[in-house]
């Protein structure tokens, strides 16, 4: 029976007088991926933020292994890629790698299969020993989540991972995903790729910092009386 790794419950969010988030409660589980949609500004970000403590909820809690967020002891158990590369410019793949590997306390033989794996992974294994200031928007965001990949977190999130990623790569990813998931990992990933939302175990649709929609894609579908994730989203949209 999975049980639940994290929680977000009765989260409001205010940036000065605006609310971003509005009641916002979310459970995940191990062994499942929560994908989390909706339109640009709905508060995807900021949902997956104060969920790791990143950002102090105006109101409500969150909850990780029973242990209140934030609380920096338990972020070696998280992996986290946010929208922004958060990369060493002036040092290699490799020696980015080894860097946030450490910081995990990895060492030794096991940092170096970790960083073997996860590059071999993000197809970046030939670059590992090029200055990341050369690399591509691309080939940084797969650095970023190969880091994020680092040491088999138990809950891993991911915020719009794949973008400028080519389809085939694409597909490696998401079957490592799904590996990770049925290792009993904790996934969460916020995407605008429809066909990757239909991966997903369970779905939050957030609409204006709302949960407006919350269950397995085909429950979604089956809800809005349609056929595909993406047209769930596209009738989201006209009715709001």
């Amino acid at each position: 029976m999975a049980e639940k790794i994290a929680s977000l419950i009765d989260g409001d969010k205010f940036f000065f007088f605006k609310q971003v988030l509005n009641n916002i409660n979310l459970d995940i589980y191990d062994g499942e991926i929560l994908g989390i949609i909706g339109p640009s500004g709905s508060g995807k970000t900021t949902c997956i933020r104060t969920l790791l403590g990143m950002e102090e909820l105006t109101k409500g809690e969150a909850y990780f292994m029973n242990k209140k967020m934030p609380n920096r002891k338990m972020m070696n158990k998280i992996g986290y890629m946010g929208q922004e590369t958060a990369l060493y410019e002036t040092l290699t793949a490799h020696e980015n790698m080894a860097f946030f590997g450490k910081l995990k306390k990895l060492k030794g033989d096991v940092l170096n299969h970790e960083i073997d794996k996860n590059l071999e992974l993000v197809d970046l294994s030939s670059s590992r020993n090029k200055v990341v200031s050369q690399f591509s928007g691309g080939m940084k965001r797969r650095l970023s989540l190969a880091i994020s990949l680092i040491g088999a977190p138990d809950l891993l999130v991911l915020d719009e991972p794949t973008v400028g990623i080519d389809p085939k790569l694409r597909k490696t990813i998401w079957d490592q995903l799904r590996v990770l998931r049925d290792e009993g990992k904790g996934i969460v990933v916020t995407t605008h790729v429809m066909s990757e939302a239909e991966r997903c175990d369970k779905v939050a649709l957030i609409v204006n910092g709302e949960i407006y929609a919350y269950g397995t894609p085909k429950e979604l579908m089956t809800q809005f009386e349609v056929n595909s994730i993406e047209d769930v989203f596209l009738k989201l949209e006209v009715t709001t």
